[in-house]
């Protein structure tokens, strides 16, 4: 997946010198995490910690209590708090060479957010789904730190580049996780505690770049990656080179573009003569035309007929999502731009720009690797502010701007082995939690094998930096997507889900099912309100011991064969298994040879019976075994749906 923020390259010469100076210095320092605004973890002994001169002596006042250290040799220094309980605002005062204060400071329960870009993914990325969300937002019991997106190869970071803590309004919650948002909502809603979330999270990483150099050990490969890119002239030679390669291809793409050509009529004007370009439906690709494998640039143009009941007001122009880049025009202005796929294309229009009559909505679509156009939407229009809209599917003249060899690929330095751990992660590590909720494994999908020791390396890793013992861990497992297959098929995203449920046999885990809510042209799924209330589920059981909570849809657990059937049996099956919305669906069974097949499927009382006629002595059973199994129906009574498996190998 591609990055959902943009990544700046962090000079490791110039972070070590900071810290090298910094102990040289007579004041006393603070990490970043430590300021205004803090959520402090309540329950547990607290440590505040930072840098100083050698041995210099530090005193900290603390809801009147006073604590008392002095910096070793290195200029290094902490204090442990008593365990502290929920409340604040409060302030600290540390008093050295210089004094301190940390005002704002709230007690309650913090959070770490962590994974790739579905945790990444921000309010902003929701505004057009959770409007009254956002706006009714305000709540300063509600916090964020962000953690910059840097790497690091040379060694675990005593500090973050950058980040404040800041609280929930409707103005911050567009830089919000959204999981992590609703997350924290429901837990603040229940239990009325502050909730702090610390969101160290990047879009496209896979899990290993999270591992320290300790757990890498295990994977023999992944470490001498993370050697080699200690190599800061590698990097630089990767990273000039990338960028290098990337520069020339557009540069050609654009000098090529006949829509660009200098002496004409630019194709994104309204004056632009398309009266002979041929036309294609919309949503659709242009692979599916005469343009099959083309890559570089394709214009599309529409001709729409506004009334001027629709003028003098603004509107959002939707066009879902584009494969790959595009620059979307107006009447001949450009309105929007995105270099990749995912998010989906929602443009403002000034209210200046709409005219009475013929309007022109020109795209410049740049396809990287030959299927380019827009991905099927549920949403093609222009809708003003006063709610009136135009459809936009259907016919659009499009032509052919410039072919261009296979767009070259980058290396991305950042998701290398070791990296994300060392810059985003070890800088946290004496900073309290009440647990993790995680969601990664789409940059893992095809590898769902070694997933079954990586992932719950991850969760072993991060507990033993943490030093706080097994502390909740709470993932989400990948929702669907991509097109749904006709037959049963292999599925590398069917083997990384099955991973993640082995994952449940490390003490103090829980999974957050989300097969029913992904969106299969889109892998970052809008709907994040229902993960988030997932994830609170399982902290409330987990995390916070209300074991009445229903927090887990049914999980497979044995299989027994009667003549031409198989009964399968399940746990978590609180209140009774349902088939949501008519028959039990995405079953499949085969029989020795392998060969799987769509079967029937009935809930008899705890069990589920699977069967069918053209395989008259079944061996195994899968469910949902796909990249994108959303018809899959099996729920317990809680209204959670069951984990996708399968009952052989």
């Amino acid at each position: 997946m591609r990055k959902l923020r943009p990544i700046r390259y962090l000079s490791l010469f110039c972070f070590y010198l900071f810290f090298i100076c910094q102990a040289a210095f007579c004041d006393v320092k603070l990490p970043r995490l430590v300021s205004d605004g803090m959520v402090l973890q309540r329950g547990q002994d607290t440590k505040i910690w930072g840098w100083a001169d050698a041995n210099e002596k530090i005193k900290i006042d603390f809801l009147n209590q006073a604590y008392q250290t002095s910096a070793d040799a290195n200029g290094d220094w902490s204090v442990t708090l008593n365990e502290l309980t929920a409340g604040g605002p409060y302030e600290m005062q540390i008093i050295a060479d210089n004094n301190i204060a940390i005002e704002n400071i709230l007690i309650g329960d913090v959070w770490v957010c962590s994974g790739q870009s579905n945790m990444e993914l921000t309010m902003d990325r929701t505004k057009y789904k959770y409007p009254d969300v956002i706006a009714q937002s305000e709540n300063p019991a509600i916090r964020q730190f962000l953690v910059p997106d840097v790497y690091n190869f040379k060694g675990p970071q005593k500090d973050v580049s950058s980040g404040r803590w800041e609280s929930v309004n409707p103005k911050t919650i567009l830089g919000f996780s959204a999981i992590g948002y609703f997350f924290a909502k429901e837990l603040n809603e229940k239990y009325n505690v502050p909730v702090g979330l610390i969101n160290s999270a990047l879009g496209g990483s896979p899990a290993e770049a999270w591992l320290s150099e300790d757990a890498l050990k295990q994977f023999p490969h992944y470490l001498k990656t993370a050697e080699k890119f200690k190599d800061d002239n590698l990097i630089k030679k990767i990273e000039d080179d990338d960028k290098a390669a990337a520069d020339k291809w557009n540069k050609e793409l654009k000098e090529k573009d006949a829509g660009l050509k200098k002496g004409q009529t630019r194709w994104y004007k309204t004056d632009c003569n398309d009266a002979n370009w041929p036309t294609m439906n919309v949503p659709g690709y242009w692979s599916d035309t005469e343009l099959k494998n083309t890559t570089g640039s394709v214009w599309f143009r529409k001709e729409i007929n506004v009334p001027e009941s629709m003028t003098g007001q603004s509107a959002k122009l939707w066009l879902g999502r584009i494969v790959d880049g595009d620059e979307t025009y107006v009447n001949g202005r450009k309105v929007g731009e995105f270099t990749y796929e995912w998010p989906p294309r929602i443009y403002d229009i000034s209210e200046t720009l709409l005219k009475p009559g013929k309007n022109i909505i020109a795209v410049r679509i740049i396809g990287n690797s030959g299927r380019g156009g827009f991905l099927p939407d549920k949403k093609y229009e222009l809708v003003t502010a006063d709610g009136q809209s135009i459809d936009l599917k259907g016919p659009w003249k499009y032509k052919l701007g410039a072919k261009m060899p296979t767009r070259p690929s980058q290396t991305f330095v950042r998701w290398q082995p070791v990296g994300l751990y060392n810059a985003m992660i070890a800088p946290l590590l004496n900073y309290r939690i009440k647990g993790v909720i995680w969601y990664q494994g789409e940059s893992n999908a095809g590898k769902g094998k070694e997933y079954q020791k990586l992932f719950p390396a991850l969760v072993t890793d991060w507990r033993a930096k943490w030093n706080q013992g097994d502390f909740p861990f709470l993932f989400v497992q990948l929702t669907s997507f991509m097109e749904a297959k006709p037959k049963p098929s292999q599925s590398g995203w069917a083997e990384l889900r099955e991973a993640q449920l082995m994952t449940l046999a490390v003490p103090n885990t829980a999974m957050v099912v989300t097969t029913d809510i992904g969106e299969w042209n889109d892998i970052h799924p809008l709907n994040k309100l229902d993960v988030g209330k997932r994830l609170a589920l399982a902290a409330r059981n987990l995390a916070y011991g209300e074991k009445d909570v229903v927090y887990s849809g049914p999980l497979y657990a044995a299989m027994k064969i009667e003549d031409n059937k198989i009964i399968l049996s399940f746990t978590n099956i609180d209140g009774g298994l349902v088939a949501k919305d008519g028959e039990l669906k995405h079953f499949a069974i085969a029989g020795a040879d392998g060969k799987f097949v769509w079967a029937n499927a009935k809930i008899q009382g705890d069990n589920v019976i699977v069967w069918s006629e053209q395989v008259p002595n079944p061996t195994d059973v899968r469910y949902a075994w796909a990249d994108n199994p959303g018809t899959a129906n099996l729920y317990n009574k809680a209204g959670l749906p069951a984990s996708p498996f399968r009952t052989g190998k």
